[in-house]
């Protein structure tokens, strides 16, 4: 088995699975780039087995067989950290752009996004509409350095969220974009790439 680093790029709830792309193709760790596509999401097939993120965590589970740092948009954080506490010794890094779940979000005066979206696309899976996980008690127990990633213009999940993730995940840095909203990581790649480039050399330990 390979020990080189990889880094595993989770899309949000969109599926988008180039969303982290224009980032990616910016940084400079030689990591292998996985881009993980979700079951039922644009072209690619669904899977019967998958009724939930638990379930979709366990197949992404698959893919970490070596050192990985994971970059995760919006609801994909919730899969991020899960993963980070079932594989401690594995997952060397997070990423975390404007996580929108795994916390009770009402009370930072989030907008609910979860009926609009569903409407919007009736197509889709609707295990990210229908998750209510609270990851709150792993917070703490996280080991790995964790960038977070927001927007100070972003109403789904607002700088409040980002600065309580600061507080509750040990070794978390806080980067707030000026007029960033919830795609911030796809429209600010240029100047978050050797932000998250810097992040990866941070040791652990």
């Amino acid at each position: 088995m390979s020990t080189a680093m990889q880094l595993l790029f989770l899309p949000g709830a969109s599926g988008n699975s180039q969303f982290w792309k224009p980032l990616a193709d910016q940084l400079d760790h030689p990591g292998e780039r996985h881009f993980v596509r979700y079951p039922g999401f644009g072209d690619m097939p669904a899977d019967g087995l998958i009724n939930s993120l638990e379930d979709l965590s366990q197949q992404i589970a698959g893919y970490i067989d070596k050192p990985t740092a994971i970059f995760a948009q919006s609801m994909g954080g919730i899969l991020a950290i899960s993963l980070a506490m079932q594989f401690p010794s594995l997952i060397t890094h997070l990423v975390l752009s404007v996580t929108s779940g795994g916390i009770d979000m009402r009370r930072f005066d989030a907008v609910d996004w979860r009926a609009d979206f569903g409407m919007a696309n009736p197509q889709l899976p609707n295990w990210f509409m229908c998750d209510h996980s609270n990851l709150q008690p792993d917070l703490a127990a996280l080991t790995q350095p964790t960038l977070l990633l927001w927007g100070d213009a972003d109403p789904i999940s607002p700088v409040a969220v980002g600065e309580y993730l600061k507080q509750q995940i040990p070794k978390a840095d806080l980067h707030i974009v000026a007029g960033g909203q919830h795609d911030l990581a796809l429209v600010h790649a240029d100047s978050l790439a050797p932000l998250a480039d810097h992040h990866l050399t941070r040791c652990r330990l």
